[in-house]
C-alpha cells in the first residue's frame, strides 16, 4: 500500500509558498515562540516588563524637552508630552517589528539546523509578540490621554478610531516584510547588520513621530519629500489623526502606503523562501 504523508519537506518550492494551513498546524509552536519572546526579553532584569513602559515614557518626555522646549515646535491644542507619546508608542511596534525580524536567520540558526517547522513561524511570532508590547504601551497612552482630557486639553477621539486596527496590521506587515528581506540579505552580507539599527534612526527622523506632518511641508518644503515618500509618516499622522484628533488624514497617503505594504510584503516572502533553502551554509 502506498505510504500517505501528512508533508513532504523538499528544497524546492513555490515562489510564493505561504502554507496557511500548514502553519495553522504548527500554531502551538507559534503560540511557544510569542511566549519566548515576550517573557524573555527582560527576564532577568530588575525592572523586568516595567521596560515596556519605561522606555516610551522616557522617549516621549525626551522629545518634548528637545523638540518642543527647545526647538520651540508646535503640536496646535495637543499637549507635547501626549502628541509625543502617541508617536512614540506607534513608531516602537514598527521599530521592534523590523529590528527582530531582521535577525531571524542569525539568532535562530540553531533552531534551524535541528529540526523541521515552516521557517516563517519565527518572523510571525515576532510580530505577534510585539502586539503584546505595543497593547501594554497603548494603556499608558490611554491613562495619560484620559489625565490631560479630565485637565481640559483640547483632544478628542473621532470615529476613525475604529480603523486603529488597520494601521497596527499595516505596520506589522511592513515591519514584517522589510524585516524578511533584510535578515535574507545579512546572511550574505554581514555589514548590513551594523546597518539596521543605524537605519531605523535615521528613519524615524523622516517618519514625522515627533512633529507634524503639515510642518515638514511648511517649514521645509525643499526636503519635504523624503518624509511623503515614507509610508511611515502617513501611518504615524492617521494615527495621531483618529486618537488625538489633531493632523490630517490623506487618502493618497493611505492608499500609497497600503500598496508599498503589499508590495515589500511580496518581495519579502519571496526573498526569504529562497534564502531559507541555503542560509544554514552561510550564517
Amino acid at each position: 500500500m502506498e505510504d500517505k504523508w501528512l508533508y513532504s519537506i523538499s528544497s524546492k518550492k513555490k515562489l510564493i509558498d505561504f502554507n496557511f494551513k500548514e502553519i495553522w498546524s504548527y500554531r502551538d509552536l507559534l503560540l511557544l515562540f510569542v511566549k519566548r519572546d515576550v517573557v524573555t526579553v527582560y527576564k532577568q532584569t530588575v525592572l523586568g516588563p516595567l521596560w515596556y513602559l519605561i522606555q516610551p515614557l522616557f522617549t516621549a518626555l525626551t522629545f518634548t524637552i528637545i523638540f518642543n522646549k527647545v526647538a520651540n515646535i508646535e503640536t496646535g491644542s495637543i499637549p507635547p508630552f501626549l502628541f509625543n507619546l502617541a508617536g512614540v508608542s506607534i513608531w516602537n511596534y514598527f521599530k521592534t517589528c523590523l529590528t527582530s525580524t531582521s535577525d531571524t536567520f542569525k539568532s535562530n540558526s540553531a533552531i534551524f539546523n535541528k529540526v523541521y517547522f515552516p521557517r516563517i513561524i519565527l518572523p510571525l511570532s515576532v510580530i505577534i509578540s510585539n502586539l503584546v508590547k505595543f497593547g501594554i504601551q497603548l494603556l499608558i497612552f490611554i491613562a495619560f490621554y484620559i489625565y490631560y482630557y479630565s485637565q481640559g486639553a483640547g483632544i478628542q477621539l473621532n470615529f476613525t478610531a475604529i480603523y486603529f486596527p488597520f494601521l497596527v496590521v499595516l505596520m506589522g506587515l511592513l515591519g514584517l516584510g522589510l524585516g524578511m528581506i533584510i535578515s535574507s540579505l545579512v546572511t550574505k552580507y554581514r555589514d548590513l547588520n551594523f546597518l539596521v539599527n543605524f537605519g531605523v534612526q535615521l528613519l524615524m527622523y523622516i517618519s514625522a513621530v515627533m512633529y507634524p506632518l503639515a510642518l515638514m511641508r511648511e517649514k521645509l518644503p525643499n526636503i519635504a519629500w523624503l518624509v511623503e515618500y515614507n509610508p511611515m509618516a502617513y501611518i504615524v499622522e492617521t494615527a495621531r489623526y483618529m486618537l488625538l484628533g489633531e493632523g490630517t488624514v490623506s487618502a493618497f497617503g493611505i492608499l500609497y502606503t497600503v500598496s508599498i505594504t503589499f508590495l515589500v510584503l511580496f518581495f519579502g516572502i519571496i526573498i526569504f523562501n529562497r534564502t531559507e533553502k541555503t542560509f544554514i551554509d552561510t550564517v
